[in-house]
C-alpha cells in the first residue's frame, strides 16, 4: 500500500495518552483533611462524574485496541484522524471536572455530552478513515457494517445535550446508558479476524 506504516507506535502512543488522562482525572478527586465520613459528602459527585468518565475512556481504550487489531497499517490521514480523537479525549478531564465540582449543573452538563459527542464523531471519522486505507472488503470494514451502535449513540448524545439544559441529571442518566450499552462485549471484529491472529484458546488441564 502507498504511504502505508506500521501501526505499532501509534497504538503505544495512544495508550499512553489515554492512562496520563485518567491520571489527571482522578487527582481532581481530592481527599478531604477531616477524617469523618460526612465530610466525603460534597465529593461524590467529583466521584460520581470521575467513575463515568473511567468508564468511557475504558471503553475507547478496549474499542481503539480492537480496531487497530483489525488493521494492518496506517497512513498519515490515519495518524492525524488519532490525533483528531485524542484532542477530545484529552478534554475529558475537563468537563468531568466542571460537571462534577457544579454538581451537575445545566451548562456543566451539556459541555459534557458535547464532549462525548465529539469524540465519537472523531472516532468515526478515524474507522473511516482506516477502513478508506484498508479497502471495503477489509476486516475492519466487514466487522463495522453500518455501525448502527456507534451512530446511535452519537444521536442520544445529542438529545442529551439538548436534555441537559432543562434536567441535567437525567442527562447524565442518559450518558450512563450509553455507557452500559458500549460495556456490552461488542464481538463483532473478533468475529471476523482471521484465526491465525486470534489469541490462542487456553489448553485443558491434563
Amino acid at each position: 500500500m502507498m504511504g502505508a506504516m506500521h501501526k505499532g507506535r501509534l497504538e503505544a502512543f495512544s495508550d499512553g495518552v489515554l492512562a496520563i488522562i485518567i491520571t489527571i482525572m482522578v487527582l481532581e478527586l481530592r481527599a478531604p483533611h477531616e477524617a469523618v465520613l460526612e465530610h466525603l459528602r460534597p465529593i461524590i459527585p467529583v466521584f460520581l462524574s470521575y467513575l463515568l468518565s473511567f468508564v468511557y475512556v475504558g471503553i475507547y481504550w478496549n474499542n481503539h485496541h480492537h480496531m487497530l487489531q483489525a488493521t494492518t497499517s496506517i497512513n498519515g490521514a490515519a495518524m492525524w484522524a488519532n490525533l483528531h480523537l485524542l484532542f477530545w479525549l484529552s478534554l475529558i478531564p475537563f468537563s468531568t471536572s466542571w460537571m462534577g465540582e457544579t454538581h451537575f449543573a445545566a451548562t456543566p452538563a451539556a459541555v459534557y455530552g458535547l464532549n462525548l459527542l465529539l469524540a465519537a464523531i472523531a472516532y468515526t471519522i478515524l474507522v473511516r478513515t482506516l477502513i478508506r486505507h484498508h479497502g471495503r472488503q477489509s476486516t475492519l470494514a466487514t466487522a463495522v457494517g453500518s455501525d448502527f451502535k456507534g451512530n446511535l449513540s452519537m444521536a442520544l448524545y445529542a438529545v442529551g445535550i439538548l436534555l441537559a439544559l432543562v434536567r441535567p441529571w437525567l442527562a447524565c442518566a442518559l450518558y450512563a446508558a450509553v455507557a452500559v450499552m458500549w460495556l456490552i462485549p461488542d464481538r463483532r471484529i473478533e468475529r471476523v479476524m482471521p484465526l491465525e491472529h486470534r489469541p490462542a484458546a487456553p489448553r485443558p488441564e491434563q
